[in-house]
């Protein structure tokens, strides 16, 4: 075995039973409060349990607290689908981890940003690991 290959085993970047997959997109652009998308948009409160149907999503609870990062601009026909993280105390093993939810299920308390940049989305806004 290689040298690099040891590396990358060892850092979890690869794994020959790996199934990374590029997922289809769900939209062409989104909106976010900066070029990287990096700064919070809103503050909001989960009205229902949502289970994720695949990789792209989180999974959110009732009235958990959802930091979203970015607001998919919907194609026509196509639900409207928000980027953002959870936060509680009862599923702290879910903090930090980013992933689309449908706007529907949550209700914005609390606006960091009104200005938005619209910047399309890539193929990794949508990559499953």
């Amino acid at each position: 075995m290689s040298y690099p290959l040891v590396i990358l085993l060892c850092m979890g970047l690869f794994h020959p039973t790996s199934k990374a997959v590029l997922m289809d997109k769900l939209a062409d652009n989104k909106n976010c409060g900066d070029a990287e998308c990096s700064y919070a948009l809103s503050m909001a409160t989960a009205l229902d349990d949502f289970l994720a149907p695949d990789c792209r999503f989180i999974n959110i609870r009732r009235g958990q607290t959802v930091y979203v990062y970015s607001k998919l601009v919907p194609e026509e026909g196509a639900g409207v689908f928000w980027s953002g993280s959870v936060y509680s105390d009862r599923y702290v093993d879910q903090m930090g981890v980013i992933g689309y939810f449908p706007a529907t299920m949550v209700k914005e308390t609390h606006k960091f940003q009104d200005a938005t940049v619209k910047i399309p989305t890539t193929a990794m806004d949508f990559y499953c690991n």
